[in-house]
């Protein structure tokens, strides 16, 4: 495994993750919510109406992020790396996973483990063991 160097961010990296456990850390001690995304986005179609305020105050966050950081600085470049059908099946599967794993890789993998939540744990491990073989077959096996 090599790194590439040229396209090596980890101040920016270190500030994006310092960006999310802070979102995450106001989130819980400010409304009591845990910041898994699949189950704000999810809540929105279902919340009562006092309840939807903050889940699309966070969502407007999400989104609005990168085009504010774009005001400071460039935003690397995001070539496609599939073809728009691989990217859609690819969003369809992620979305039946975090229904079948009870949330998504933020809330398990950030919220989850910082609670010491054994669920957590085992849904992250299965998260990154997933990718690890997706990735093993696709770009190495498959020869991708």
């Amino acid at each position: 495994m090599t790194i590439d160097w040229q396209h090596f961010t980890p101040w920016t990296s270190l500030a994006g993750g310092m960006l999310i456990g802070l979102a995450a850390a106001l989130l819980i001690l400010l409304n009591g919510r845990v910041a898994g995304i699949s189950g704000i986005v999810g809540g929105l179609l279902r919340a009562p109406q006092p309840d939807r305020s903050w889940r699309l105050a966070f969502l407007a966050g999400l989104l609005l992020a990168a085009p504010l950081w774009r005001l400071f600085a460039a935003l690397a470049p995001a070539p496609p790396i599939a073809a728009p059908a691989t990217l859609v099946l690819a969003g369809l599967l992620v979305g039946i996973g975090t229904r079948y794993g009870g949330g998504c890789t933020s809330g398990h993998g950030v919220c989850g483990l910082a609670r010491r939540s054994p669920r957590s744990l085992v849904a992250t491990g299965v998260f990154m063991a997933t990718a690890v073989v997706t990735v093993t077959v696709l770009r190495h096996a498959a020869g991708g």
